[in-house]
């Protein structure tokens, strides 16, 4: 299951957390982002209990897509021990995400 944060509890839920998280910045309008929604859905379901899985609408939370120089969407951003590890901007396979998040935890 995913996660929504937004700029009330993204510090909390992202840069606190205790494992890693991804977060999928997206929108309602974006066709590839439709697609990279049901890759995060399963990644989410595979890491569970591993990994954080969170969704932040680009519309409804600026100050956080320019904090973090989004200028194209979907992008994701790999998140450890409150800092970015890792990107990937565009649609991307679910064995990519996996691979990366894979990594992540063998990094810990």
């Amino acid at each position: 299951m995913t996660l929504m944060v937004n700029e009330r509890n993204f510090d909390q839920e992202v840069l606190q957390s205790k494992i890693p998280v991804m977060v999928d910045f997206w929108a309602e309008w974006c066709g590839p982002c439709r697609s990279m929604s049901l890759v995060v859905e399963q990644v989410a379901g595979e890491f569970a209990g591993r990994v954080k899985v969170a969704k932040l609408n680009v519309d409804e939370n600026l100050s956080l897509t320019q904090r973090y120089g989004i200028k194209a969407i979907p992008t994701l951003l790999f998140f450890q021990n409150g800092k970015v590890v890792a990107q990937e901007v565009g649609y991307t396979s679910k064995d990519a995400v996996a691979e990366k998040l894979s990594r992540l935890l063998g990094a810990d």
